[in-house]
């Protein structure tokens, strides 16, 4: 679904607030569900045009919603219905049992199942498919190497691995994966790119994460040499982790056990906010979830399934002075009780 191109302009980089992105997901579960009149259309248009955040956070629910698209064929009247969706608004003094009238009738519809394929998007996928070995979102994956190698990669990961007579290395182009190096009866080096620069493990057991510009390397055993573009150069012992771009290394810090305990399918929060917390449940499931900023800075303490994101959303919500609501099948939200 996506407004027309008069009032849905988004200026590059920018991010919506909070509170925007909640009205917007109100908005766009009530034009799914609503039958569409001109008051309507009058009322969400002009919501739309009072803020940039407005439209910011519209472009954004869309996006998320894109991530659902079927992946079976439609009538040519399912795909006219669509289209004629985006032209359908709610009233701004719409009630919180509107809403939930709309989402049943939605239900009723087929369309919230139509939302709630899970949809890995497609650049992600390009990428992965390249890769020698790969995951999908919320799947884990072990593999031994020729040499005897083991890696685990974690959600949404991949990487590639060349080995010769000289040199073992790994190349990680998406995501996460804990290494445990073997031994190497031909004294071959044991390398890990990423696009950052090159780690070097000294016989260990170490993760690798790349988020965005940086790679994260944590350590749990032996040593593992980092030298990043810049040819900066810094050994990591065990119990140390670093964060490096291709111009710098960032100071040493306690190895996170978070970093290790998802190989067993385990969430770690070893007194991390709430926020922190659901942006690394985030990785494990298709869809958003937002964090009220009113709770965001809640410490947790706490081991939580990572196969099983409503579990832990249950759990949190039993244990935290929060609530969690769920507006779309894709959209969550946690806010205070």
């Amino acid at each position: 679904m996506a407004a027309s191109s008069s009032s849905s302009t988004v200026e590059p980089g920018a991010q919506a607030d909070f509170e925007s992105l909640e009205q917007a997901a109100n908005w766009f579960a009530l034009l799914h569900a609503d039958g569409g009149s001109s008051e309507h259309r009058g009322a969400w248009a002009a919501w739309l045009a009072e803020r940039p955040e407005h439209r910011r956070a519209w472009a954004h629910v869309e996006a998320v919603s894109r991530r659902f698209a079927p992946l079976r064929s439609e009538s040519q009247g399912e795909r006219d219905a669509a289209a004629a969706a985006v032209h359908v608004s709610a009233t701004r003094s719409a009630s919180r049992r509107h809403v939930l009238g709309c989402l049943a009738a939605l239900a009723g519809t087929g369309l919230a199942g139509w939302l709630a394929w899970r949809f890995t998007p497609l650049p992600a996928r390009v990428i992965a498919w390249r890769s020698d070995y790969r995951t999908g979102v919320g799947e884990r994956r072990d593999v031994q190497l020729a040499d005897g190698t083991r890696v685990w990669l974690n959600t949404n990961s991949a990487f590639d691995a060349h080995y010769d007579d000289t040199k073992r290395v790994l190349t990680l182009t998406m995501g996460e994966m804990l290494i445990d190096t073997a031994r190497d009866s031909q004294g071959r080096a044991f390398f890990v790119d990423t696009p950052n620069g090159r780690m070097q493990a000294l016989g260990t057991r170490f993760t690798v994460r790349q988020s965005g510009a940086r790679t994260l390397l944590a350590v749990f055993d032996g040593r593992v040499e980092i030298r990043n573009l810049a040819g900066h150069v810094e050994i990591v012992p065990a119990g140390q982790q670093r964060q490096f771009t291709a111009d710098a290394i960032y100071a040493p810090e306690r190895a996170d056990p978070a970093r290790e305990t998802w190989s067993r399918g385990v969430i770690l929060a070893d007194d991390v906010t709430l926020d922190a917390l659901i942006t690394e449940l985030d990785r494990y499931q298709h869809g958003h979830i937002g964090v009220d900023p009113s709770v965001a800075g809640i410490r947790v303490v706490g081991r939580f399934p990572a196969d099983n994101p409503g579990q832990m959303l249950a759990m949190l919500e039993r244990d935290l002075p929060i609530r969690v609501r769920r507006t779309l099948p894709w959209w969550v939200t946690i806010e205070a009780r």
